[in-house]
């Protein structure tokens, strides 16, 4: 009897320790949460988030570290037209050189919003320089925030939120290096009713690559609401710059567990190379929320037996035990 008991609390303790080791919970950042970015590179996790005054990096060699990391300030700017307001910073490795992204302007007007793009190293965690305003060449000075970088078949896209008259739409540019573009094409126009709560909005838009199928996801609808969502192109062949060549659908990602407006999302793969990982901001703020309120949030992506279709499921509740990357 003594031994079947001493085994019972062995494994019981066992089963605790690796609770504790495998699962995380969130939120990983909070506050300022908005608009994370991650990526894993040599060893360590990488996030970004906006931090709306200078954009900063955190990284650690787990995600529940990355909690408790130091912050580094990676660029702060005093020229009046990039000064203010910074957003959605994310790093992408471009031949053997990380580069910075992200959206700023002038303290006073919103509307002055522009993409810029940081020149680093060979690895995330190196010194950036100030590299160009990302232009297209066929609307040089347009309003242009969350530009991220899409690869088709070796070649760079830069992907990004501008305005077609009075819909806040998706735009796509083929890119000649890491810094310069070329024209750009709209991509999609926020029309669905699920894309107009608030106002008509398709932004924060983010790749992804499963098994040779190619994925937009954006956050669609106004963000001080808490139908804040995500929507999902897909690219079915053709021409990349063309609305044709892709899908769409949604919302596929959306309020729940006390979790609203979760949108504004990136992806990375573990360590191992075996799980996609969706991260995401949201807020508990039950009417939505586009502050620094908002959280960073962590959980797997899984995918159909076709190996291609995401299975999207919705935010876990922040209690949850979350399966940490292996």
């Amino acid at each position: 009897m003594w031994l079947t008991l001493f085994r019972a609390a062995t494994l019981f303790l066992f089963a605790q320790v690796a609770v504790s080791v495998t699962t995380f919970t969130n939120p990983i950042k909070n506050p300022n949460g908005s608009d994370p970015f991650m990526v894993y590179d040599g060893g360590y996790y990488y996030l970004l988030t906006t931090t709306w005054t200078n954009v900063q990096i955190t990284r650690a060699t787990t995600v529940t570290g990355l909690k408790t990391a130091t912050p580094k300030v990676v660029w702060t700017d005093s020229t009046s037209t990039r000064c203010c307001n910074v957003w959605a910073p994310e790093i992408h490795k471009i031949g053997s050189t990380w580069y910075l992204y992200y959206t700023a302007g002038q303290s006073a007007d919103l509307g002055l919003q522009r993409s810029h793009v940081l020149q680093g190293g060979s690895t995330p965690w190196d010194s950036y320089s100030y590299k160009a305003q990302l232009k297209a060449t066929n609307a040089p000075d347009a309003w242009s925030i969350d530009g991220t970088v899409l690869t088709v078949s070796g070649t760079n896209y830069f992907v990004f939120s501008s305005f077609n008259g009075a819909l806040q739409s998706l735009y796509i540019a083929p890119m000649t290096n890491a810094y310069t573009l070329g024209a750009r094409s709209l991509l999609s126009d926020p029309t669905n009713s699920w894309e107009t709560v608030g106002s008509p909005v398709n932004e924060g838009p983010q790749a992804l690559y499963k098994n040779g199928a190619i994925y937009l996801t954006y956050s669609a609808s106004y963000c001080w609401t808490p139908s804040y969502s995500l929507g999902l192109l897909k690219y079915n062949g053709g021409t990349v710059t063309s609305a044709s060549s892709w899908t769409k659908t949604g919302p596929v990602f959306t309020s729940a567990n006390g979790n609203y407006g979760p949108g504004h999302n990136g992806f990375f793969t573990s360590a191992d190379g075996t799980t996609t990982y969706l991260v995401y901001h949201a807020t508990s703020n039950s009417a939505g929320a586009c502050d620094g309120s908002r959280y960073t949030l962590i959980q797997p992506l899984y995918f159909h037996t076709d190996g291609v279709s995401p299975i999207w499921g919705v935010p876990r509740a922040l209690s949850d035990n979350i399966p940490a990357p292996a």
